[in-house]
């Protein structure tokens, strides 16, 4: 079964690991697509509505929210694909390496609000 499953350099090392455990792993990585997804749109929304921000500073949180959305799909894919081979190989699972960089994002784009308000 596994020779048709895609990708294969997850599906064709190791053993089949617990339904329940590859399901879990599944719905992380649906997380993070709601994350991409709400980051997208928050910073849509940031520059669609009159939110009285200084402009210039508006648009770098804006841009940083998008750039961060767009980057999550990836830290989705990597991420389910490093932790299914693992639970395959019976290895440790892996930690996530995009957590603190949404950690950063948040702080960056909380300054440049902070900034913007104070400056309008």
């Amino acid at each position: 079964m596994s020779e048709n499953r895609f990708p294969k350099r997850v599906y064709g090392v190791g053993d089949e690991p617990d339904p329940r455990f590859s399901l879990a792993n599944e719905r992380t990585f649906l997380a993070w697509i709601r994350t991409s997804l709400a980051l997208i749109a928050g910073g849509v929304a940031l520059e669609a509505l009159s939110v009285p921000i200084a402009p210039g500073l508006r648009l770098a949180a804006a841009l940083v929210l998008i750039a961060a959305g767009i980057l999550a799909p990836l830290q989705a894919w990597f991420g389910w694909a490093r932790v299914e081979r693992a639970m395959r190989e019976g290895r440790p699972l892996p930690g996530t390496l995009f957590a603190p960089a949404i950690a950063a994002v948040a702080s960056i784009v909380g300054i440049l609000l902070l900034l913007g308000y104070f400056l309008r």
